[in-house]
């Protein structure tokens, strides 16, 4: 499958990003509740854009590893990065009013996830759910 991207840029892209990866991954056989986790966090992921960035893009792609299927779900953005990675994957720490828990729910929910970030360059979040 070639990248397929979603441009996040307000509140209805956020809704647009987890609709094509709900259905990407309906396509590789991914189903039942790992639906449900994979869209929650791509909920997370894109807001977190909508927020802090301002813009930026979420990527589908699928991969494959040991005869599994899943759907690597890249977010990307040029905003102003994360200064401290390890306290930003604290449950309840937020720059924000918000509960803190984006970043580290969203780890949670995927099977893989890994986040790189630099401050004043902007932050790269890749994670991938696997077919079961």
């Amino acid at each position: 499958m070639d990248a397929d991207i979603v441009t996040i840029s307000a509140d209805i892209d956020v809704m647009s990003a987890r609709h094509r990866g709900r259905e990407l991954a309906i396509g590789l056989g991914i189903s039942g509740s790992d639906l449900t986790l994979l869209a929650t966090a791509i909920s997370e992921i894109a807001r977190n854009i909508v927020q802090y960035a301002g813009i930026g893009e979420i990527e589908f792609r699928t991969v494959t590893h040991g005869g599994k299927r899943g759907l690597m779900i890249i977010a990307r953005d040029t905003g102003p990065g994360i200064a401290d990675i390890a306290q930003a994957m604290q449950d309840g720490y937020s720059t924000s009013r918000g509960m803190g828990l984006g970043l580290p729910g969203a780890k949670r929910l995927m099977d893989n996830f890994e986040i790189v970030s630099e401050t004043g360059k902007g932050t790269r979040v890749s994670m991938i759910k696997w077919e079961q």
